[in-house]
């Protein structure tokens, strides 16, 4: 790892109070077209609220550093009469707590900012206890920030983590291209890393002896039927259990680009029909599976004119479900018919696999103690399965992780609809630093 620039204090005093941190940031990326927010990893809005971090980290005099992935750390050691050696051999087996602060096109305020700035609150709460002699310290605590995890900009979710844990190619990970034909390698080097160095990094992970994610709840596990409905007052906060299966497919269908005022309609190879009919498709097979998810969110036809027959058609698919077998004979079933649907319109397709993660089990043990932390704050809190994808979720195959979800009474995310209630925040703050001073 570098040592990372610290950017001076404010001379005010640093928030202490998730509401307050989020509102520093509220015009940060915010999106006048989509609503919401857009904040790709490394855009101008997604460095800026690094530097917000960073200079967070640094009113709290921790130290940060930046690791060869990009992944943001800033850590609150032990003094040094418990050190018991080095300050390196210190900082192993850490605990360990964090989100991201990358969204997607149009994302919500929360996804991502809410647990970023509710460990920079709990850890208020902890440097209280420990002044005032409530809590003695055997392990040092570490705030971390990982990019690329909605996967907005080269395609892949978590990549942070999956770099670190080695969960992915690095060779694959630098070839990664946004939608410009730039890199992730090219983009990397563009921000101070050097992409020689990304990859699976041992010592990173070797300092991870807990990971605990604090992530607002993104569906209506906490305000579902069973708490009649959206708005009503579900439990504030959940133990996650378990992340479904989920992966990401594109598929690409080719056709003979071509005239739209002189092509006669027979003589047409048209691959935005057979994608059009695919996407009917996905969600038919899928509503077909129970608790099958399939979703395509992004198409791209080439060259994109409006008085064009396009010649290549590309479409983005995502499927999630708790049987990775079920996924698996899902997306077998989309790929038949999608080329059946090629055929019949004289093109021709082809299904690439983009990412792909199993379902995930976060760690019992520490499952069990986050439930008697959350408990005290939220007693009806429960286990909560989640369909969305989390670095928790990727860095589970590695180390213990585990994670809180905080109360959604919209059950809306990935969209600017996404809200958590002041107090349930606050509720959020209290039971991830319960949960941290017991680990700790």
């Amino acid at each position: 790892m570098t040592p990372t620039p610290i950017p001076p204090p404010s001379e005010a005093p640093s928030p202490t109070t998730v509401n307050s941190l989020l509102a520093a940031i509220a015009d940060v990326g915010a999106d006048p077209r989509r609503g919401g927010y857009s904040r790709p990893v490394w855009s101008d809005a997604e460095r800026e609220l690094r530097s917000w971090f960073l200079a967070e980290a640094a009113a709290r005099g921790l130290e940060t550093t930046t690791d060869a992935n990009g992944v943001l750390w800033a850590w609150w050691d032990l003094p040094a009469a418990r050190r018991g050696g080095s300050l390196e051999a210190s900082r192993a087996d850490a605990v360990v707590t964090g989100s991201h602060l990358d969204s997607v096109p149009g994302g919500g305020a929360f996804d991502g900012p809410l647990g970023v700035a509710s460990a920079l609150a709990a850890l208020d709460q902890l440097v209280a206890r420990e002044a005032a002699g409530a809590l003695h310290r055997q392990r040092a605590l570490a705030l971390a920030v990982f990019p690329e995890e909605e996967g907005s900009r080269f395609g892949v979710a978590c990549l942070g983590s999956r770099l670190l844990s080695g969960a992915i190619d690095p060779e694959r990970a630098l070839a990664l291209t946004d939608a410009e034909g730039i890199t992730l390698g090219e983009a990397a080097e563009r921000n101070g890393l050097d992409p020689r160095r990304m990859g699976p990094d041992p010592a990173a992970l070797q300092s991870i002896g807990r990971f605990v994610e604090l992530h607002v709840e993104q569906g209506r596990g906490l305000d579902g039927p069973e708490h009649s409905g959206p708005g009503s007052a579900g439990p504030a906060l959940a133990v996650g259990s378990t992340v479904l299966g989920h992966g990401r497919w594109r598929l690409s269908f080719r056709g003979q680009g071509n005239h739209a005022g002189t092509t006669l309609m027979q003589d047409r190879a048209d691959p935005m029909v057979a994608a059009a009919e695919t996407v009917l498709a996905v969600r038919r097979l899928a509503a077909a599976r129970p608790d099958a998810r399939a979703t395509v969110g992004r198409i791209s036809p080439i060259p994109g004119g409006t008085n064009v027959i396009a010649s290549r058609v590309d479409l983005w698919m995502d499927v999630r479900h708790a049987e990775d077998e079920v996924t698996a004979a899902l997306v077998a079933e989309i790929a038949d018919s999608a080329r059946a649907h090629a055929a019949a319109e004289g093109c021709t397709g082809e299904l690439v696999e983009e990412s792909l993660s199993g379902t995930v089990h976060f760690d019992p043990q520490l499952a069990a103690t986050l439930s008697g932390a959350v408990r005290r704050t939220a007693p009806a809190a429960p286990l909560l399965a989640t369909g969305a994808g989390h670095d928790a979720g990727v860095l589970a195959a590695r180390v213990p992780t585990g994670m809180i979800h905080v109360r959604n009474p919209t059950g809306i995310s990935h969209a600017p609809e996404e809200h958590v209630e002041d107090d349930d925040a606050a509720a959020g703050v209290l039971a991830l630093a319960d949960a941290l001073e017991e680990l700790l």
